[in-house]
């Protein structure tokens, strides 16, 4: 078969801001120069985002079917997440593996909660003596990542509580490291923390309830934070809605947020290491990593860095390659410097993936 002609890419490259010529042959990446190939798009070319903290296969309900899936997967990549870590879903969403049109795709497998704690028909439901099995399975079964629910409401206590005792939790970390995966937990209060970090979790997700004795311990044991700002401004529709009910929750939901950029913030400046997630799923809506990256830069991490987080960083802490040489041809050009104009994130000029342009190209 005769080999597709070479693509031409012009501009500056992030990280660096470089201005160079980057080129696409067979689905692949090359910096050699190319005689003959096309110029398809010049501007600012960035690694392709990652979205961290997603849920493809997910709604208000559970699991979707797969049509529903297949247009969350669109949305994504179509607002530049080319690689996705599925941070919990009801559905088995393994095909999407199969599709090249889709973004790359590393799954949790599905959430592990408390009996009757979390989001009805999101999780395996289960008592603290099965955690550890549930997690073992769950790590056979996804992508080098599994998914506790950490904390939720506790009708008895009326209050945020940690789902499981701090023992169960190591347990099951312990479990599923051992089948080689790594481990995730939502996280909003305080209390279930310090277990966490002290069994060598691998990542928080949401962080709100982090303070500066147990920052210092997530760097020395090198866990990361996901702390999806968009879905912790709904803080206060969750202390709205349980105010009647459990006047105890919906003041630690309104302290947590109240404190929430300050959190993530002494987290960032102390060199835990920070990605983007948009949560995408349930009651967020898909195909929204820009907003991620704005709301990071809100409360006051700098635009390289919040682009990083949900770029060139986060791709290198999920084991998928840049763009270097003779990797997958992943990455999106901007008609604008993003790190001085963020929102140019929501009108990607050229989305390229494995190789193939998906999105519309404004290239001059």
């Amino acid at each position: 078969m005769p080999h597709e002609p070479a693509q031409r890419f012009r501009g500056p490259v992030l990280p660096d801001g470089e201005a160079r010529d980057l080129y696409v042959v067979e689905g692949r990446i090359t910096h050699e120069p190319q005689p003959g190939a096309e110029t398809v798009a010049e501007g600012w070319i960035v690694p392709g985002l990652v979205d961290a903290h997603c849920h493809l296969g997910l709604d208000d309900f559970g699991a979707t079917d797969d049509a529903a899936t297949e247009q969350q997967a669109i949305a994504d990549r179509d607002g530049g997440a080319l690689l996705i870590r599925d941070a919990g879903s009801a559905a088995d969403t393994r095909w999407i593996q199969d599709r090249d049109d889709l973004p790359r795709l590393i799954r949790c497998g599905r959430h592990i909660a408390a009996t009757r704690r979390y989001i009805r028909g999101y999780a395996h439901e289960v008592e603290p003596a099965e955690l550890a099995t549930y997690a073992a399975q769950e790590a056979r079964n996804g992508d080098g990542w599994i998914k506790l629910v950490g904390d939720w409401i506790s009708r008895d206590e009326g209050d945020l509580a940690p789902s499981f005792p701090a023992e169960a939790f190591a347990d099951a970390i312990a479990a599923a490291h051992a089948e080689g995966a790594k481990v995730t937990a939502h996280c909003f209060g305080h209390g279930v923390l310090p277990g966490l970090i002290e069994a060598g979790i691998d990542c928080i997700e949401h962080g709100t309830g982090l303070t500066e004795d147990l920052i210092d311990a997530m760097v020395e044991h090198g866990t990361r934070l996901v702390p999806t700002v968009m879905q912790l401004d709904k803080f206060p529709e969750h202390a709205a809605a349980g105010a009647e009910r459990f006047p105890a929750y919906a003041a630690t939901m309104t302290d947590l947020y109240a404190r929430m950029p300050a959190t993530i913030m002494a987290a960032h400046e102390a060199g835990v290491p920070i990605y983007a997630g948009s949560d995408g799923g349930g009651i967020s809506r898909h195909g929204n990593i820009a907003g991620e990256v704005e709301a990071l830069v809100r409360i006051g991490m700098p635009a390289h860095d919040a682009l990083g987080a949900a770029s060139w960083r986060a791709r290198e802490w999920l084991g998928v390659d840049g763009l270097e040489e003779g990797a997958s041809a992943d990455f999106v050009v901007y008609d604008r410097n993003p790190v001085e104009d963020l929102s140019v994130l929501r009108t990607p000029a050229c989305t390229v993936l494995r190789g193939v342009v998906r999105g519309v190209v404004g290239g001059r």
